[in-house]
């Protein structure tokens, strides 16, 4: 589904769009941070799976929601990414990479910001993974919108949809959520 809805908002894509926070950003190359830091993010939340088993059906089952609902806000909202015209016709070339491997138009909402703060609502009982999440997820929604593949929009509706998923996800796996 998610394969499906990045190639209907990237086949749909609209203009960029004027956003107060970018006009007023600089961009700045931060691929390591959001390219790299993903791949780190998501090699902890599969140690941390393994290391307590118990946790894998809710995560698994949480991180599905988040991915379908994710998918379905992308159908409703394709607008192109605010590069190159907002930026002043800056293009970094790993921003080619980033497209090629989601499309490059899935943008409302972030994955970057809403998945490390669905673990910080997960591990909410833990203040080291919780604090750890939540920074991760202050830096990738900083850095994608200083880097201008995001709109600020993106970025700051992560939260609110994402805080809703959990709760939508609690409610609908309850078993798992007792056994996490």
């Amino acid at each position: 589904i998610n394969v499906h809805a990045n190639r209907y908002a990237s086949a749909h894509a609209s203009g960029v769009v004027q956003d107060l926070f970018l006009n007023a950003l600089p961009m700045i190359n931060l691929d390591n941070v959001y390219l790299a830091g993903y791949v780190i993010l998501l090699s902890a939340i599969v140690l941390l799976a393994v290391y307590w088993p118990n946790k894998l059906p809710f995560l698994l089952k949480s991180i599905g929601l988040f991915v379908l609902i994710r998918s379905f806000f992308l159908v409703l909202t394709h607008l192109s990414v605010p590069l190159p015209a907002v930026n002043n016709g800056m293009y970094f070339p790993a921003h080619t990479l980033t497209q090629s491997l989601s499309g490059g138009d899935d943008l409302f909402f972030s994955g970057h910001t809403g998945l490390p703060f669905l673990m910080a609502l997960a591990f909410w009982k833990n203040r080291y993974l919780r604090t750890a999440f939540l920074m991760t997820s202050i830096v990738f929604g900083a850095s994608v919108l200083l880097a201008h593949v995001h709109y600020s929009i993106d970025v700051f509706a992560a939260f609110f949809i994402t805080y809703t998923i959990h709760d939508l996800a609690v409610f609908l796996f309850k078993k798992e959520y007792l056994l996490f």
